[in-house]
């Protein structure tokens, strides 16, 4: 007898037969939990309560019907609406009035092994709603999991995205800052922008049908330095036409070794010697900087990643268009003012030298660095960022237009890393150029740009807005006191000779002579090398020797802080620097912490700055 025919015969019989109902139905459901696979008591629980009204009326018969469905699990209809109706009127049909309701003469009854008494009236209604409740709690609870289960597919989607390559490819390493007094660390990504053509949509945007596949080029490369306390951002760039040395690579992928360049070339060719961590060993080789990530996006993500963010505002202080008499230049065309770029357009900015002002690499770099700024101001002031769907259509560009290190490999990553620079406000963002100086066609760092990777390498803010640190604590005693002067042997070499000077003749002998007056007996100039030092600095080589290069500096008036142990000398050794090429006394120079000038800083704040145009690509 199947469930169907008990309440058929509940409903014709008035009731008559309660106690035998009662045990076919009780049957009914034993077969109907053998035969789903429930559990025991299957009607139970989410309206499944089979048997338990007077007259066998059965709620949740869905539980005993073919395919095994959860008793309510459709809406409660199934207890309810025994011939299909809605409402649970199949209790009121049979005899068209209230009165002939078999419930009203049925007595109690057992159903699922639940001895349960009906109590008629309006007790029904907390039941029905207890039920709705508990249907309502378990489709909420499905529809979370449902939502949490898509979420982590398309989580794991952008994950699917990004792409990923090793972050040092050379052999040498540059040591981490050491941590400040809270702990904190600073933090160095390079962003490199590739002119791959490796795709058609790269080909068309990037150039010529005959660069297609063509080793990259890193065209754009930016350090981005976010301070330790997270109060500040500095960013340095490096023209593409910068001459450097590139040191060995390898490539992890296929072990391919790449060799040191012979002697300087273009800094964009370091991409092309295994990826870009052989870009990122380039930087570390030049500035002494470590670096942390790097983060490299191409022609086409640099278009998706614009129309993302719905445009970015630039300015040009005259109406402009990129293009010569031979085809010479990136295409942009747009009218004196301010206009929001994007797509295309915005990737005709970012790549134009011939029309911004000397037509050269470092034009290009400045108009770079006021897009950058400007992006930065929108991203943090554009409301329409908030739409989910414009969030998560920048999210699937950003994803897909990133190659990144290990280190940044994930949706999370990216987004604690997005979360940190956000925090710094764009009037404490400082935009900089390498200082330069040309090459004939290219150009090379000037000492003004070791000044600006000293600062960055130093944690020193480029607005000149740091807080004043506090005065250097004096060094503890050296563990193994120095030796009588008489018996400690010092080495001194002349590194006066600079970029622009060579070494001041005579140095080594004439400060070795000042340390045998001193009674340093043992004191001798070396003339085998002849090093480059902006300042006068005693190096050593193992903790037993430290007292002793002490001792040294000590005499002639040099800080502490120019004492340093090094691997790179076998003894004590005086190095007689630039800011010590003449007298007999040593007098420390003041320290310079300012940004240079030829920096040419921007400041993220400054929303009033404009490229100025060439007069020979105007138009009218």
């Amino acid at each position: 007898m199947t469930r169907g025919s008990v309440q058929g015969e509940d409903t014709r019989e008035g009731g008559s037969n309660a106690p035998e109902r009662a045990e076919a139905v009780r049957k009914d459901d034993d077969n109907a939990v053998d035969g789903s696979g429930d559990s025991e008591n299957a009607g139970e629980e989410s309206g499944g309560q089979t048997g338990r009204e007077a007259g066998g009326q059965t709620e949740g018969a869905a539980a005993d019907e073919p395919g095994g469905e959860t008793g309510g699990e459709t809406g409660g209809k199934a207890g309810d609406e025994p011939s299909g109706e809605t409402g649970g009127q199949a209790a009121d049909e049979p005899g068209g009035k209230p009165g002939d309701d078999p419930r009203e003469k049925a007595p109690p009854a057992e159903a699922a092994g639940e001895a349960l008494t009906e109590t008629p009236g309006p007790d029904r209604r907390p039941r029905r709603a207890r039920r709705v409740l508990r249907l309502t709690a378990v489709g909420l609870a499905l529809l979370l999991a449902c939502l949490a289960g898509a979420g982590y597919l398309y989580y794991e989607h952008l994950n699917g995205n990004i792409q990923r390559d090793a972050l040092n490819l050379g052999d040498s390493k540059v040591a981490a800052p050491t941590p400040n007094a809270a702990g904190q660390t600073p933090l160095n990504i390079l962003v490199i922008g590739s002119d791959a053509r490796d795709s058609e949509e790269n080909q068309q945007l990037g150039g010529a049908r005959e660069t297609f596949g063509s080793t990259p080029l890193a065209d754009v490369q930016m350090l981005v330095h976010l301070s330790a306390d997270r109060s500040n951002m500095s960013v340095v760039s490096m023209p593409r036409d910068t001459l450097v040395e590139i040191p060995k690579c390898t490539d992890p992928d296929d072990g391919e070794v790449y060799p040191a360049s012979d002697g300087r070339v273009m800094t964009n060719q370091s991409l092309g010697h295994g990826g870009p961590g052989c870009t990122v060993a380039t930087w570390q080789e030049l500035t002494g900087i470590h670096i942390d990530h790097f983060v490299m996006v191409d022609f086409a993500g640099v278009v998706s990643m614009a129309d993302a963010v719905g445009g970015v505002p630039v300015c040009v202080d005259a109406n402009i268009h990129s293009r010569d008499g031979q085809g010479h230049g990136s295409g942009l065309k747009l009218a004196e003012g301010t206009h929001p770029v994007k797509g295309e357009q915005a990737l005709q900015w970012l790549r134009t030298r011939y029309g911004f002002e000397d037509g050269s690499d470092l034009a290009r770099a400045k108009a770079q660095h006021m897009y950058l700024n400007s992006m930065v101001r929108t991203l943090r002031e554009n409301a329409t960022l908030g739409n989910p769907n414009k969030l998560r259509r920048l999210a699937e560009e950003a994803t897909a237009a990133l190659t990144v290190d290990p280190g940044l490999d994930t949706v999370k990553k990216l987004y604690d890393l997005s979360d940190e620079l956000r925090r710094v406000k764009p009037e404490r963002i400082t935009m900089t150029t390498m200082p330069n100086r040309y090459v004939g066609a290219r150009v090379e760092p000037t000492e003004d740009a070791e000044q600006l990777f000293r600062l960055v390498r130093e944690d020193i803010a480029l607005d000149g807005k740091d807080a004043k640190k506090k005065p250097e604590p004096e060094p503890t005693a050296p563990a193994d006191p120095a030796d009588p002067d008489d018996e400690l042997a010092v080495q001194v070499r002349n590194g006066t000779r600079t970029d622009e000077l060579g070494a001041a003749p005579g140095r080594a002998n004439t400060v070795a002579g000042l340390l045998v007056d001193q009674g340093f007996a043992k004191a001798v100039a070396d003339s085998s090398v002849l090093p480059s030092e902006d300042r006068t600095v005693v190096r050593y080589p193992s903790t037993d020797l430290e007292g002793d290069a002490r001792r040294v500096a000590e005499v002639l008036g040099i800080p502490a802080g120019s004492v340093v142990r090094s691997t790179e000398v076998s003894g004590v050794t005086l190095v007689v620097g630039a800011d010590w090429r003449e007298g007999t006394a040593y007098k420390a120079p003041e320290a310079d912490d300012s940004t240079p000038e030829s920096a040419e800083a921007l400041n993220g704040a400054d929303d009033d700055a404009c490229m100025h145009v060439d007069p020979s690509f105007t138009w009218s």
